[in-house]
């Protein structure tokens, strides 16, 4: 195995980008890193999710993608209120924190970005890095939903930490969200 190769598959992401094998390689001139990467691509060593982004394997994760595709970005809503057992509603998507709004499907995957403006999105309170991709906590995941969409249901909020989500609320810097937050707070008690 060459070099490059080995470069490419110490590094823990399954997701790379353009500028991250660029960065790998050490490579500064732009037509030589797209001649390696098409090598590669030929070879089979890397597979073109995207234009730009490329995964070492077939099995990649897919909370990675949708990080990449579009930065800032972190993993929120549905997603996490899903998993935190917050909603019952089974969605076939994965729901990012974004800077822009988009629906997009990537290869048979479906990705829903939601813009946060950049005073929340740029904060980085309850905002969990794992590996190699970044989460909301279920609270902030909440918080998140609750500023966007002024009736949402929930399933169950007997696990919601409370005071934590009153401080977070403080980011959002919305008098209505609060409002929401409030009666959310009466209504699970």
């Amino acid at each position: 195995m060459d070099n490059l190769l080995v470069k490419l598959y110490q590094s823990p992401k399954t997701i790379l980008t353009t500028k991250e094998i660029a960065l790998l390689w050490r490579e500064k001139n732009k037509n030589n890193l797209k001649s390696k990467i098409f090598y590669y691509l030929k070879k089979g060593n890397l597979r073109r999710i995207r234009r730009g982004i490329f995964a070492k394997e077939e099995r990649y994760d897919l909370k990675e993608l949708a990080v990449s595709i579009y930065v800032p970005a972190y993993i929120s809503f549905e997603t996490v209120l899903r998993e935190e057992g917050i909603i019952f509603q089974h969605h076939n998507a994965v729901f990012v924190a974004s800077y822009l709004s988009r629906k997009i499907e990537c290869q048979g995957n479906k990705l829903v970005y939601r813009k946060l403006k950049d005073e929340v999105l740029f904060n980085r309170n309850s905002i969990i890095d794992k590996k190699n991709y970044s989460i909301a906590s279920k609270e902030r995941a909440f918080l998140d939903t609750i500023y966007l969409f002024s009736d949402y249901y929930f399933d169950n909020l007997s696990n919601m930490n409370w005071e934590k989500c009153f401080q977070l609320a403080e980011i959002y810097d919305n008098k209505q969200m609060l409002k929401r937050l409030k009666k959310y707070y009466q209504d699970a008690q």
